[in-house]
């Protein structure tokens, strides 16, 4: 293992499953990652405003069904690398970031779990690198193989382009409306999950329905207050900029991958969304089925709708998913050992 120890102490004094924190040397760069388990490997990403600690319950799930399970600070997140440049996140970027922790922690192939852009970034990495990814599974973002436009031009010619929420957060200057940490962190927590009434919850296209709305609760009963803690100590410390760049540097993987133009996610997969979910009832005006996505995924296995589950299924419905994924990944053919 080329990977640095930060601390490999155990929960408790006995358990069998210690999470290992780790720094490792991607590409040149610093990045920190947290493992836990033995056996072939799963590879977490998780997406905006996280860090790898969102994957505690389905990591110590999947290292004791046997396998390692490996959730690195994605770029521009906590103790990771975070360049500056909005060009330097696109999703070659990203993939070359997974790509190298595999390496420095000497992984042949792993599973890839994502969840929000960490997914968006999981089905790039299946597209790119079939050699290292065999299989793949996806939370609350369906695959889009890349088309004749880009995300952002089709929500623009669907006219969206001064509604979408996305589009204010890539303004210069729009991590200051997530500052502090401590009031952003729990509103959207709570505002993009199943626990508001559907009238109240996030609505993507509508401004007046927002994720930074003042949130009724400082922890949603759903959450490990221990996990929001560190959510809001991580993006006090490095602000919110970094995570925001991933939309900023989406519409420089679409002008990378025009080689890619097509190209469906042939491996299995699984696809997991909340149907409390804003961004769920946006790519789904009526529940997907496995055979309404096959024509982009032919390896499909499932898809899994979570009823009254917002955003953030790997906490709102942490048993299920952890779960859904045991099940499949022992539907695949995974050797046991290093890779």
């Amino acid at each position: 293992m080329h990977g640095t120890p930060v601390s490999a102490t155990p929960t408790t004094p006995a358990d069998p499953f210690p999470v290992r924190r780790l720094r490792v040397e991607v590409n040149g760069a610093s990045f920190h990652v947290i493992e836990q388990g033995e056996g072939p490997a799963v590879l977490f990403c998780h997406g905006f405003p996280d860090t790898a600690e969102t994957w505690l319950r389905q990591m110590r799930a999947v290292a004791e069904a046997g396998y390692r399970a490996i959730a690195p600070d994605m770029r521009g997140f906590g103790r990771s690398y975070a360049p500056a440049g909005a060009e330097l996140y696109s999703a070659l970027h990203i993939v070359g970031d997974l790509v190298g922790v595999l390496d420095a922690l000497d992984v042949c192939s792993a599973v890839v779990v994502g969840h929000d852009w960490g997914a968006d970034h999981a089905q790039r990495a299946m597209v790119l690198r079939p050699d290292r990814f065999r299989a793949v599974v996806s939370l609350g973002i369906p695959f889009q193989p890349r088309g004749e436009l880009s995300t952002w031009d089709a929500l623009r010619e669907q006219g969206l382009g001064e509604r979408y929420y996305a589009f204010g957060m890539m303004k210069p200057g729009a991590h200051v409306s997530f500052q502090p940490a401590e009031k952003s962190i729990p509103s959207i927590l709570y505002w993009l999950s199943g626990s508001p009434s559907p009238d109240r919850g996030w609505d993507p296209v509508d401004s007046s329905r927002n994720m930074l709305r003042p949130s009724p609760v400082t922890v949603p009963d759903w959450a490990d207050p221990a996990y929001v803690h560190h959510t809001i100590r991580s993006f006090d410390e490095t602000g919110f900029d970094g995570g925001l760049n991933h939309y900023r540097g989406a519409q420089a993987t679409f002008d990378l991958m025009s080689a890619f133009k097509g190209v469906l996610i042939q491996q299995p997969s699984l696809y997991i969304w909340g149907t409390a979910d804003g961004l769920g009832k946006l790519f789904h005006p009526s529940p997907p089925t496995r055979e309404d996505l096959l024509p982009l995924a032919p390896g499909l296995v499932d898809v899994i709708a979570l009823e009254k589950v917002g955003h953030w299924p790997q906490h709102e419905a942490a048993d299920r998913v952890s779960s859904e994924l045991i099940k499949f990944l022992r539907g695949l053919d995974l050797p046991q050992g290093p890779a």
